[in-house]
């Protein structure tokens, strides 16, 4: 099966994830600063969240290009991670809504954490479909330390949100800043 149909699906779903998000940002009701105050933790947990997607939204798009055909243990992974993305509006609002506090806070690494899992999940399944250690995949990932150091990193925060919220909060934007970091190993496993 070719993998346009998946990339086109997949695209589709991280567009609508975002545009949920933004249109759960309310307009004040006043025309100063001090109306907008309020909304700070709501724009805030937006602006993470938006790096999240963009971040994972950029890094599938680099995997498909390694990838020749899909079947279906590729097209199932693929939906275990739209499941977990599909949630990040939610827990974004929940958590930018309730200024941070712990449950929602902890929540919303209980999704990084499961989204992060399930983008590992179809890494190796795209690996196997595609030949094993010897795929252009396996060779871009071999030594995967973000993927390893964001799991973990998200072990840590998810119940320090119950304890010291602020270093949860800190290791959420420490991952994406880790990843924000332009990730050039696929692209030059393709380039050789």
């Amino acid at each position: 099966m070719v993998k346009t149909r998946l990339e086109a699906f997949s695209d589709g779903v991280l567009a609508v994830i975002i545009t949920i998000m933004v249109l759960e940002m309310k307009v004040p009701h006043g025309s100063d600063w001090q109306a907008l105050q309020p909304l700070l933790p709501v724009f805030l947990s937006y602006i993470l969240s938006f790096v999240y997607v963009g971040i994972y939204w950029n890094n599938h798009h680099h995997m498909l290009h390694t990838l020749r055909r899909v079947n279906g243990s590729i097209l199932w992974a693929n939906l275990h991670l739209l499941f977990w993305l599909s949630l990040v509006p939610f827990v974004t609002g929940w958590m930018g809504e309730n200024h941070f506090s712990a449950l929602p806070t902890a929540l919303y690494g209980v999704v990084l954490f499961m989204a992060a899992l399930s983008y590992m999940i179809l890494q190796k399944r795209i690996i196997l479909a595609e030949g094993g250690r010897e795929s252009l995949l396996a060779k871009a990932v071999e030594r995967d330390w973000k993927g390893k150091l964001s799991q973990v990193l998200y072990a840590v925060a998810i119940p320090s949100a119950f304890w010291y919220q602020w270093l949860a909060d800190g290791l959420y934007l420490l991952v994406a800043i880790i990843w924000l970091v332009p990730d050039r190993r696929i692209e030059k496993v393709l380039e050789e």
